[in-house]
């Protein structure tokens, strides 16, 4: 019998899944509508009057108007934010600035409005409806939930809240879902990731968990603490334990190490949250991509990969985009950024309703050779090689070997195995026919002879880990990238076996 909790999850689910299908099923009127509103509350702001807003009446003006920036471009006017300023990239202050790690900016300071931050909750809150009213499964609210994140301890700057986007996000759990949610605020608080991590285990051990989300190998850390801990696999420990939601990273190069661990397979979300903003987020089950977030304060736009270095790259709406094709994603939001490029490439899978993949980072990727092989390539390959077989990855990275001591150039594939492979040499061989079957730069280059095939060093266990620990990025929102174009961050690992 369902609790009196249940019930109403689901009279809540069924509510919510009526408001996204009519955005959703509105598509370009509902893209149009926000692009308006925020066009309207930004006139009177500097960055407003510095490009002319009150003459903007339609999407070619503002691309006549507004070019395309990354953080570095945008930085004068966050600056005056961070100063104590007002009405510079939207109106009034910043309620918070999400502090990130940025490649060469150093710390960037990503404002989130009294008018962004909502959807930063409601999204995450949607995504769980959403599945209820799919699957017909609200049991788990009565559960415990986990969500591996941030330190919730923020600062202040000038009459601005400052801290990292989950820390941030942690301050407006709903109320109902409060004396469901763990880990505890101390626990939380604890800045260094293991002992962080430690505490959690001990704190969940007796607890009903039904709901774990956190990025995946931050989540694999954690599991693999409570199986050291009980001798048990994690369903086995938290019986009722059924979802598990994620971000940030592609879940299937750690979908069978994860059913491997759990000793089950458990449904899962795939979250696509950003501090600035939250993009969108798996809507049903069995449909590949996430439901892009058309109602939510952000105006998006896209420009094609690999024409984005061209010196006038063509942007587009959603109205004009096509499935497959890999995107740079732009987006303009009611936290005041403004033809922003995030540095995420995406795919459309569906364009009713709009779905996106994450494909990768339009800074990682390899070309030393003119290849431009992307994350979603190196995922799938691994994917598909690893397919049906007794082979766990725990994590990969990849990077090009332009000046091997003896033979062609290649791709060197560093791999910690959590279950290795019989015969290396055969592993590397399908993966890197998955490969040149994706990409026919790629499948050129090893036919010309312009490459020899992939290889594929053995990374010791929790050597990745222990990288992330020397930089200083272990755990929370932080990832290890998938692939780069130089040798930069595998000439610093630790010593492989």
């Amino acid at each position: 019998m369902l609790s009196i909790k249940s019930v109403l999850a689901k009279l809540f689910a069924k509510r919510i899944y009526k408001k996204v299908q009519k955005w959703a099923n509105n598509p370009i009127e509902t893209q149009n509508r926000v692009f308006q509103d925020l066009i309207s509350e930004a006139t009177n702001t500097q960055f407003g009057q510095d490009h002319d807003f009150v003459s903007i009446n339609n999407y070619k003006d503002f691309v006549k108007r507004v070019p395309v920036r990354d953080y570095e471009a945008l930085k004068p006017y966050v600056e005056k934010m961070v100063a104590g300023e007002e009405d510079i990239l939207w109106k009034d202050k910043p309620i918070y600035f999400a502090k990130t790690s940025g490649t060469t900016s150093g710390s960037k300071y990503i404002p989130i409005t009294k008018e962004s931050m909502p959807s930063h909750v409601e999204a995450a809150r949607n995504a769980i409806l959403m599945y209820i009213h799919e699957t017909g499964n609200s049991k788990f609210v009565n559960g415990k939930m986990i969500f591996l994140q941030g330190s919730p301890i923020l600062n202040e700057q000038n009459g601005v809240q400052l801290g990292r986007l989950s820390g941030i996000v942690a301050h407006y759990v709903p109320k109902y879902l409060q004396k469901n949610r763990l880990p505890s605020w101390e626990t939380n608080c604890i800045e260094d990731w293991e002992t962080k991590v430690d505490a959690i285990v001990e704190e969940t051990l007796p607890e009903n968990m039904t709901i774990i989300s956190g990025i995946p190998s931050w989540v694999q850390m954690y599991f693999e603490k409570l199986q050291q801990k009980t001798g048990k696999k994690v369903g086995d420990v938290f019986k009722n334990f059924n979802l598990f939601i994620f971000g940030g990273v592609n879940y299937e190069p750690y979908r069978a190490k994860f059913e491997n661990l759990i000793g089950r397979k458990v449904d899962s979300i795939e979250l696509y949250p950003a501090s600035e903003g939250f993009f969108a987020f798996q809507d049903k089950q069995n449909e590949n991509g996430m439901l892009l977030q058309l109602n939510s304060g952000i105006f998006y736009e896209f420009i094609k990969a690999d024409a984005f270095f061209d010196e006038n790259p063509k942007r587009i709406t959603i109205a004009a985009v096509e499935v497959g094709v890999n995107y740079v994603m732009i987006i303009s939001t009611n936290a005041g950024l403004w033809a922003y490029n995030i540095g995420d490439t995406v795919q459309f899978t569906s364009i009713k309703p709009f779905r996106v993949i994450v494909s990768g980072r339009i800074k990682h990727f390899i070309s030393a050779f003119g290849e431009h092989v992307i994350g979603k390539e190196v995922e799938q390959a691994m994917q598909d090689a690893t397919l049906n077989s007794n082979v766990r990855i725990s994590e990969f990275t990849v990077a090009p070997q332009i000046s091997p001591k003896e033979g062609l150039p290649y791709h060197e594939w560093f791999i910690e195995f959590e279950n290795e492979p019989e015969n290396l040499s055969a592993l590397a061989k399908k993966i890197d026919e998955s490969l040149q079957k994706q990409n026919s730069y790629y499948f050129d280059l090893i036919k010309g002879k312009v490459l020899q095939p992939l290889k594929i060093t053995k990374v010791k266990k929790g050597g990745f880990q222990e990288y992330m620990k020397s930089v200083g990025k272990l755990g929370g929102q932080n990832k290890l990238p998938r692939l780069s174009n130089d040798r930069k961050l595998v000439a610093s690992f630790p010593p492989i076996n």
